[in-house]
């Protein structure tokens, strides 16, 4: 979880010596020490050096002939940055591909809202000596600098939806000098929170998932109105008309209200204990009623639906996914990838039944049991449904926006059919970057925050294109699956390593060029054709035939 208050303010190419509050002359709250030889550092090369009295570790990159210092650990989950991948004026973190400017440390690409804090260096006599801040070493994350609020500035920007894309975009805003009203608004009851970790942590409460506090919010002058609902949208009139009947003016307006997860129809859906999961209050309620006695049946071969299989397992009496394929991922992973899965959780104890649909649902006013196409009935006292969302835009009805499939229909600047009417994230019907620009709706939790993030610096007034790489991951009974790219289409897959000890890569394929890349047990191969794609660089089908996965070791630069 990001703190708020661990981050320190730095201005973008200067050295991160602390926190705002501290004078930063207190010679006693700094560390310095020579760390290495100057030509110790090869150009487009890195290293993690250990500063004095376990004062923590830095980063130190050498490009154009320029050495510099960064924290040394991503501010998303803390991977080491010294095991990703080094590209042009950036490091990609290896476990989740979010990208930091070696040089000034800003956060390019996610997940994570908080930047690296970057470090005074010098040469002296050839040596590279690195002076940094004890506390903000220790961290190893700082906060942007953020402009304040003006009385002055009558614009008012409303972003509907507290999910990746709006929390990014509400603190882009601000570090993007807008000084004018900030409105976030969500129908749910808690600020935004890490929402991938609900399907792998059921009981967690939400405060150990916040991304910011109340009183970050506060400082930033950004408004955040929780359990509130939009009814609609007056895009003539710039109003956001509230379910309570009140209004809010807009200047500019962002949709990122993410999506809702689809329901069972089937007979009987409407018993207890047959839950979707997509909020906090979901994943809080299906705990609540599980038991040892439990027999739980996942509906949908989903990433949600496995994760929460990986979760229920061992803590309950039985768990039975149904899914309509015939492996897990199968649409996304391919047959071998989706079945060696399905292997891996058969052995911790996950039962499948695979190739069939939930016919209904029986049992007197609670949930007892569930029949399938097949014809077989299962025990079921807990039903957890894993079977798809969509974009959660009903409020936009009326409206004379560009819609695909309920998603907003927007350009490479994040901009919908309607001027001043910006989208972002799920909702967003976008150009992929990674797919020569070809629009399509993907509900990443990496994406979404930089959906959000180029929206907001368009919305205050650059012009920025989207340039990035889609980049999902899972974990599941420790074992991480890592995907980058986009291999929707594919035709072919080539696997190299090996696919039964749970260390490979899978290489998606249309003709003769990798689209995308599956990595289990191979880090940081998903982050380096992340970064490959994003250097509009190719991977092609004949070169992993013939190497292998030497592509992974190859330079970038």
């Amino acid at each position: 979880m990001a703190d708020s208050k661990m981050g320190s303010a730095h201005s973008r190419g200067k050295p991160d010596n602390g926190p705002p509050s501290s004078p930063g002359s207190n010679p006693s709250d700094y560390v310095e020490d020579f760390v290495c030889n100057e030509d110790d550092l090869q150009e487009n090369e890195m290293k993690a050096f250990d500063m004095p009295d376990g004062a923590g570790k830095v980063l130190v990159v050498k490009q154009k002939g320029k050495i510099s210092a960064v924290g040394s650990k991503c501010t998303h989950y803390g991977a080491p940055l010294i095991k990703g991948v080094l590209g042009e004026g950036r490091v990609r973190c290896p476990w989740h591909g979010a990208c930091f400017n070696v040089t000034t440390g800003d956060i390019e690409d996610f997940p994570g809202l908080d930047s690296l804090p970057c470090f005074d260096v010098s040469i002296e006599a050839g040596k590279v000596k690195v002076k940094a801040h004890k506390e903000a070493l220790k961290s190893s994350k700082t906060v942007k600098t953020m402009t304040s609020p003006c009385g002055k500035d009558s614009r008012s920007f409303v972003v509907i939806g507290a999910g990746a894309a709006g929390a990014c975009a509400v603190e882009t805003l601000r570090q993007e000098g807008f000084t004018g009203k900030i409105v976030m608004i969500t129908s749910e009851r808690a600020l935004p929170y890490d929402r991938i970790k609900l399907s792998k942590m059921l009981d967690v409460e939400v405060s150990k998932l916040q991304l910011r506090d109340e009183s970050f919010y506060k400082e930033h002058g950004i408004e955040v109105r929780t359990g509130t609902s939009v009814k609609s949208i007056d895009s003539k009139g710039k109003k956001v008309i509230l379910n309570d009947g009140s209004e809010i003016n807009y200047t500019r307006l962002l949709v990122a209200s993410g999506s809702k997860a689809n329901t069972a129809t089937q007979p009987g859906s409407d018993l207890q204990n047959i839950f979707s999961l997509r909020t906090i209050e979901d994943a809080n309620a299906i705990h609540k009623v599980l038991s040892k006695e439990s027999n739980v049946v996942i509906v949908g071969a989903s990433f949600i639906g496995m994760e929460a299989a990986a979760y229920c397992v061992g803590k309950v009496n039985s768990v039975t996914v149904v899914g309509r394929g015939s492996v897990p991922f199968q649409p996304i992973l391919g047959e071998k990838v989706g079945a060696r899965i399905l292997q891996l959780f058969e052995e911790k104890g996950v039962k499948f039944r695979m190739g069939c649909d939930v016919t209904s649902f029986g049992g007197e006013g609670k949930v007892n049991e569930v029949k399938l196409s097949s014809g077989e009935v299962l025990p079921a006292d807990v039903v957890v449904l894993g079977i798809g969302a969509q974009p959660s835009t009903a409020f936009l009805q009326g409206t004379d926006i560009e819609m695909q499939r309920g998603a907003v229909v927007v350009n490479k600047f994040m901009e919908s059919s309607i001027p001043d009417i910006f989208a972002a994230g799920d909702v967003a019907y976008a150009p992929v970057f990674a797919a020569d620009d070809r629009p399509a709706s993907i509900g990443h939790w990496q994406l979404a925050h930089y959906h959000g993030r180029i929206a907001a610096r368009n919305m205050a007034g650059s012009r920025a294109e989207l340039k990035s790489v889609p980049f999902f991951w899972t974990m599941v009974f420790g074992v991480g699956v890592r995907y980058a790219g986009y291999g929707a289409g594919f035709e072919d897959i080539v696997i190299t390593g090996d696919l039964s000890a749970m260390s490979f890569i899978a290489h998606y394929c249309v003709g003769d060029v990798v689209t995308a890349v599956a990595t289990v047990g191979s880090d940081p191969a998903a982050a380096k054709f992340a970064e490959l794609l994003a250097m509009k660089k190719t991977l092609s089908k004949e070169d992993v035939q013939k190497n292998g996965k030497a592509w992974v070791d190859s330079p970038l630069l």
